[in-house]
């Protein structure tokens, strides 16, 4: 009877022990219910003709009215596609870089000059896209910015030059806005990556008298290459979500036709013209595309590296 009743309280107490760890793990469960699966409710707007005010359930149902809409002005959906996909495929080549900096800063001698470099460089990326445009709107507009005034004080023009309305350089100068603002921030990765990386390996490697270059080549990049997959496979997945506040502040008349992207796209088609069911529909449909790119970008990355994410 006392093995039995032992036994009994023993099973008792990891039930209690299993109920707690379900209990810790409830608010986790519950925030993504509550802010990603809930929300997908609102994706019946796409199939009914919503009208502000009006119920859902008085609503009539429209099937696949705007998701033929999307593709209705094929010339203004293919210059949107083009210039996300473009602009995309841009930052993805260059998504080296935070990989190439963070080595850069892991190989300071001074620990406290590569803390004010890291901080210095991860600023950018909490200042707002609104008081971005106001720097560099006072750096390269067209009128008296202060790369007109050192150039014509140099004597090296005599107009005045405006790089944020050249339709030809729109593209690279998006791109490079945005890797200036970002760089520092998603070093920060890369540098926890190379902090975590077995500091035998480089002893071995000093011991057969490898350099700092080989060490960096042989030991640190193979180290990163499995956070690099990671996050271009999560990059490819995102091709068509470039951003809003970027393209819609620092675009303008002269370069809309290489900034316009998916996400203003879907603002000006639906939220402003107040067309919520188109707006919805092409939610879903740069939903639907993301996670289609990540499955053939986890499936490619499978069969190139074995390693996949999912």
């Amino acid at each position: 009877m006392a093995g039995a009743e032992s036994k009994k309280k023993e099973l008792t107490g990891r039930q209690m022990k299993k109920i707690k760890l379900v209990l810790l793990l409830l608010p986790f469960m519950i925030f993504p219910a509550v802010f990603a699966y809930a929300p997908l409710f609102g994706w019946s707007y796409a199939f009914i003709d919503f009208s502000p005010g009006k119920s859902i359930f008085d609503s009539a149902f429209v099937g696949l009215k705007y998701f033929r809409r999307i593709f209705s002005n094929s010339k203004d959906f293919y210059l949107v596609m083009r210039n996300t996909l473009c602009i995309s495929f841009l930052n993805i080549c260059f998504s080296v870089l935070p990989a190439i900096f963070a080595i850069a800063i892991s190989q300071l001698n001074s620990k406290r000059y590569a803390k004010i470099v890291q901080t210095c460089t991860s600023i950018p990326n909490f200042i707002s896209w609104v008081l971005v445009y106001s720097i560099v709107f006072m750096l390269l507009s067209s009128e008296d910015s202060a790369l007109n005034i050192i150039l014509k004080n140099l004597g090296l023009i005599e107009k005045s030059v405006n790089p944020l309305g050249n339709l030809n350089h729109a593209w690279a100068m998006q791109v490079s806005i945005g890797i200036w603002k970002s760089l520092g921030y998603n070093a920060i990765i890369y540098l926890s990556a190379i902090s975590s990386i077995d500091q035998e390996l480089y002893q071995a490697a000093e011991v057969d008298g490898a350099n700092t270059w080989q060490k960096i080549i042989h030991v640190t990049v193979p180290g990163l290459l499995s956070t690099f997959f990671v996050l271009l496979l999560l990059a490819i997945s995102n091709m068509l979500s470039n951003g809003f506040e970027q393209y819609w502040l620092l675009g303008n008349s002269m370069t809309w036709d290489k900034l316009e992207v998916f996400d203003t796209y879907v603002y000006r088609m639906g939220i402003k013209n107040m067309e919520y069911s188109l707006a919805t529909a092409m939610g879903m449909f740069k939903s639907i595309v993301s996670i289609l790119l990540l499955t053939f970008a986890n499936w490619a990355s499978k069969k190139l590296r074995g390693e996949s994410i999912f």
